[in-house]
């Protein structure tokens, strides 16, 4: 499967096996991954394979899946709760834009930034993210047009810049619910593909919902 997904150098690439599902970066296995389960719902659904509510046990804990009526794919999932955390030395020059505030989550850092336009702008040198202690860098800000922004980098894993990171929206969630008061939240990831993550913050889960859509299929020949 490694092999396979280094083949296929994609961020992450979900494989299958009954109802247990993992997922790979072209470097290493991963824990949580919110897209690749997306698609893999995504192609169960489209071609009749299954229907109703799917359950995947992963290494990330039982993940549930179901598709509403508007054909939106809703998924719930563990949240990863944010602490606030000191500035990692060389963050800021990595980053080439000076942090408000700093946190980690179970698996990543989490950094807001003062603007969507910050975000969006980032050309962050990414060898020297490679230094931070984490899975990866979530960088955010308060959203023009939606209620937060956000990109992620993750050279540690394998993963210069994801375009849509569901896992990272475990940990967007809880953060600016608490700071925007509201538990139902909309985030758009800022990468050059982009993508919208619905997310509702439910005490210890975080329910993500997007649509997805079949670019390719076909045979895969070992």
């Amino acid at each position: 499967m490694q092999s396979v997904a280094a083949e296929m150098n994609l961020s992450e690439t979900a494989f299958l096996l009954r109802d247990s599902l993992r997922w790979f970066t072209p470097m290493v296995e991963v824990t949580l991954c919110g897209h690749a389960t997306l698609a893999t719902a995504h192609v169960l659904y489209s071609t009749g394979t299954a229907d109703g509510q799917l359950e995947f046990s992963t290494a990330g804990g039982v993940l549930t899946v179901n598709r509403r009526p508007d054909g939106m794919i809703t998924m719930d999932f563990p949240a990863k709760r944010v602490t606030p955390s000191e500035v990692p030395p060389g963050l800021e020059n990595a980053l080439g834009a000076t942090p408000l505030r700093v946190g980690k989550s179970q698996l990543d850092l989490l950094v807001e930034l003062d603007s969507e336009e910050t975000v969006r702008s980032l050309a962050p040198d990414i060898r020297a993210l490679a230094a931070v202690d984490a899975r990866g860098v979530i960088v955010t800000a308060p959203g023009t047009e939606t209620d937060f922004v956000s990109r992620f980098f993750a050279p540690n894993v394998g993963v210069p810049e994801d375009p849509v990171t569901g896992s990272a929206h475990c940990a967007l969630a809880p953060y600016w619910s608490a700071r925007l008061g509201r538990t139902s939240l909309t985030g758009a990831q800022l990468s050059a593909r982009g993508g919208l993550v619905h997310v509702r913050h439910d005490d210890d889960r975080v329910h993500l919902a997007g649509h997805a859509v079949t670019v390719l299929s076909g045979t895969l020949h070992l």
